[in-house]
């Protein structure tokens, strides 16, 4: 702050600040407002540094412009250009690209993924950035010195970095899917068509899904579908930020297949795939919970389930003891039921002897007596006189007589 206010009180000295000095003191500030100047342009009040910052957000996988344009309106050429990033880590910036005397040079492990895509002629030094990386999130800083100027221009993009959009999507037979394609930049650069291609992964020329181009006097511009696709695709994305998502409807089995989006902004060309596989309405229903088990179990799910299983193993052959040992009680009990009961059926059947015996015996007997009755009644109904040839007596006779009589007969 002290050093602000000597540079606004004395504009003299600011003149004779060297481009070293100036940079190295706006570079502290940077790493110490950080995120306050996002968004923002401003200037120090200097003839001699301007310094902006804007944020921007993109995908792991994406690509993305960093505009680094100057507004001077001077004839100057452009000597240098310099790309830095800090991850804000307290780490020592890093070089990214430099540009001197019509060469650019990616260096560090920005080597092979940045390109110095701006007109130098026209003080434009922005940088594409493709296959953005998770550790890219940081601050990219351009700088841009003229000839014989003390003058650096200064541009710094706060990059956010999320996770990757998935590249492939699942959609079954009749639904509708959304695929979408969008370039990132901090400059209001507007494409000027982009085209929406499609194959099926087999050796055959690509169909177009959809074409989009700008109209001057149309800010909207137009799109139209062809072939097999007429009528079942539509631009859902906001072309004005360069976003030319799409949707497609009423997908058919036939649709399966890779869908590339090509997004033209003069001669630059950002170009991005979508794998689509279609699924049968058959198959939705034979899919069992079962089946889908592997992919949906945790880790938790994974250690209860070998858990049970170790358990079952470790139970399993006190298992068997106890049924075995259930077995031969119940083997002990049928064998003393099965002795009880002989030895039950072997006294009824001595019973049954002995009263067998004992009732014939006295059915011979009451057979033989009743014989001898009757054999006796036989021989004494002879020997009885006859009522009509008898003479009366007296009683007491006649009783004697035939006691004597029947005692004679035995």
């Amino acid at each position: 702050m002290v050093i602000l206010a000597a540079i606004s009180t004395y504009p003299v000295y600011a003149r004779h600040f060297t481009s070293a000095v100036a940079q190295a003191w706006t570079v502290r500030n940077e790493m110490h407002f950080g995120p306050a100047l996002e968004g923002v342009g401003y200037s120090l009040g200097l003839d001699d540094l301007s310094i902006s910052a804007v944020e921007l957000t993109v995908h792991v996988g994406d690509s993305a412009l960093l505009g680094c344009v100057s507004q001077s309106t001077g004839e100057k050429h452009v000597t240098k250009v310099d790309w830095m990033f800090s991850s804000g880590k307290h780490i020592e910036d890093e070089y990214v690209l430099f540009y001197y005397s019509n060469i650019s040079v990616p260096v560090g492990h920005f080597q092979n993924r940045v390109r110095l895509v701006g007109d130098i002629l026209h003080h434009d030094g922005s940088l594409l950035l493709q296959n953005v990386e998770e550790t890219d999130q940081g601050n990219f800083t351009c700088e841009i010195r003229f000839q014989m100027e003390s003058l650096v221009f200064k541009k710094v993009v706060v990059l956010h970095v999320l996770p990757e959009e998935p590249k492939e999507l699942m959609v079954h037979v009749g639904d509708s899917t959304q695929m979408r394609c969008v370039f990132h930049s901090t400059e209001e650069k507007h494409m000027s068509r982009a085209d929406w291609m499609f194959s099926s992964g087999e050796p055959a020329k690509e169909e177009i899904v959809l074409r989009y181009q700008r109209k001057l006097r149309t800010p909207m511009g137009y799109s139209q579908n062809w072939g097999r696709f007429l009528n079942r695709v539509n631009l859902v994305g906001d072309t004005s930020r360069n976003d030319v998502s799409i949707m497609l409807h009423g997908v058919k089995e036939s649709d399966g297949g890779n869908y590339t989006c090509h997004i033209y902004l003069g001669n630059l060309t950002f170009r991005k795939t979508t794998v689509l596989q279609v699924i049968l309405k058959e198959s939705r229903t034979l899919v069992t919970p079962v089946a889908l088990r592997p992919e949906i179990l945790g880790g938790n799910q994974l250690v209860i389930i070998v858990g049970i299983v170790c358990a079952t193993i470790l139970l399993l052959p006190v298992l068997i003891l106890i049924v075995k040992m259930a077995y031969g009680n119940k083997s002990s009990v049928t064998s003393t039921t099965l002795v009880k009961s002989l030895e039950n059926t072997e006294k009824a059947c001595a019973e049954k002897h002995i009263y067998s015996s004992i009732t014939t015996q006295e059915v011979n007997d009451e057979e033989e007596s009743s014989g001898k009755s009757e054999a006796t009644y036989m021989t004494m109904n002879p020997v009885w006189p006859s009522l009509r040839s008898a003479p009366i007596s007296p009683p007491d006779q006649r009783s004697t007589w035939g006691m004597a009589k029947t005692e004679q007969a035995f």
